[in-house]
């Protein structure tokens, strides 16, 4: 199974960020696909979520800002973050929860940075 996160970087304050992530490898389908970051000393805390029906949740921190969305065809999920503030600065990670039809397992990305500064 692999994880590809693409997006994130230098943001300026007030700016808008994308960011999407793609499940691939042979798996029977993808269940909850989301977003979370972490900042050195913290814990990793949830951005958003999506679940392969649709159902979505998102972190408080972020409420009013967040969109995501998702793509079965080919388990992509687009994650769209506005009104960037400096305490979004983070590494952003992907998580995925795989069905193996016998089996579910969580798998991560490598993670992506963003910093939001002028």
């Amino acid at each position: 199974v692999q994880i590809v996160e693409s997006g994130g970087g230098l943001v300026q304050p007030g700016g808008s960020l994308r960011l999407t992530c793609s499940a691939s490898g042979t798996f029977f389908s993808v269940n909850d696909m989301g977003w979370y970051r972490q900042t050195p000393g913290k814990e990793r805390e949830l951005v958003a979520y999506i679940t392969g029906g649709g159902r979505r949740r998102f972190g408080d921190s972020v409420k009013g800002r967040v969109t995501i969305s998702r793509t079965n065809a080919n388990y992509t999920i687009y994650l769209q973050l506005n009104n960037l503030v400096p305490e979004d600065t983070a590494v952003y990670y992907c998580h995925a929860n795989i069905d193996f039809e016998v089996d579910y397992d969580d798998y991560w990305g490598q993670g992506t940075q963003v910093t939001v500064a002028s």
